[in-house]
C-alpha cells in the first residue's frame, strides 16, 4: 500500500480525520466543510507519531538532502518539527503568525545561520495562506527555504498555484483523494456521500453558503 493510503487509514484509526457529508463543519474561515482534519492527535499515539516523524524525514532526504535546517510553522508543525530535526540531526527552529508583541519581538524562534538551506514542516495545507507567510517570513529572516513537508493537504487549487507562485516544492505524506479512497473502501463513508465530497471538494468557499 502506498504510504498516503497507508496514512490516511493511520488518521481515520484514530479518529483525526472526520467526514460527516450530511452535517458539515464550520472552518475558521468561515468555510463550510464535510471533513475535518487534525494531525496533531498523532503527536498522542506513540508508533503513529514515529510513523509520521521518520516518513517526513524520509521526504525530506529525498526531495531536500541538501537540507541545513528544519523549521516548524506554529502551532501545529511546533512538535512534529522539532522531532524530525531531532531523527535528522539538523538546527532547529519555529515560526509564529506574527511577530510577538512584547520581549524581543521574535517572529522566527530559534537561530538558524544566516543564508542556510531550510525545510518547513507543516501539520496541514488548506489554502496555503497561513504556511506561505511563515516561508516569507523565513525569507525576511535571511535563510533559503528549499521546500516544506507537510502530513496532509487538501489539494486545492488555489493552495497549488499559491506555491507554484512563491516558488516553494511542497511534499505531503497524504491528500483528501487518499482519504476518500480509504473511506469509502473500509466503509467509514457510503458510496453515495463520495458525490457530495467530490461536490465540495470542487468550490469549497461556496459549498452549502446559501
Amino acid at each position: 500500500m502506498e504510504i498516503k493510503n497507508q496514512f490516511a487509514q493511520k488518521l481515520m484509526e484514530i479518529e483525526a480525520i472526520k467526514l460527516q457529508p450530511n452535517d458539515p463543519f464550520t472552518w475558521a474561515s468561515g468555510w463550510k466543510s464535510p471533513i475535518y482534519t487534525d494531525n496533531r492527535k498523532t503527536l498522542s499515539f506513540p508508533r503513529l507519531r514515529s510513523f509520521v516523524k521518520l516518513e517526513l524525514c524520509h521526504a525530506i532526504q529525498e526531495n531536500f538532502p541538501e537540507a541545513e535546517a528544519v523549521a516548524g510553522v506554529a502551532t501545529g508543525a511546533i512538535a512534529q518539527g522539532a522531532l524530525v530535526a531531532d531523527e535528522l540531526g539538523l538546527p532547529y527552529s519555529y515560526v509564529r503568525p506574527k511577530p510577538k508583541d512584547h520581549g524581543m519581538g521574535n517572529q522566527v524562534e530559534g537561530e538558524i545561520k544566516k543564508g542556510a538551506k531550510v525545510v518547513v514542516v507543516e501539520d496541514l495545507i488548506s489554502t496555503g495562506g497561513s504556511s506561505l507567510k511563515a516561508v516569507q517570513a523565513l525569507r525576511d529572516y535571511g535563510v533559503e527555504v528549499i521546500g516544506m513537508v507537510a502530513s496532509f493537504t487538501y489539494g486545492f487549487p488555489v493552495a497549488e498555484k499559491a506555491f507554484a507562485d512563491a516558488g516553494v516544492k511542497l511534499i505531503t505524506l497524504s491528500n483528501y483523494e487518499a482519504v476518500i479512497e480509504e473511506a469509502a473502501k473500509t466503509g467509514y463513508i457510503k458510496e453515495e456521500d463520495k458525490a457530495v465530497l467530490a461536490e465540495w471538494r470542487k468550490s469549497p468557499d461556496t459549498w452549502k453558503q446559501d
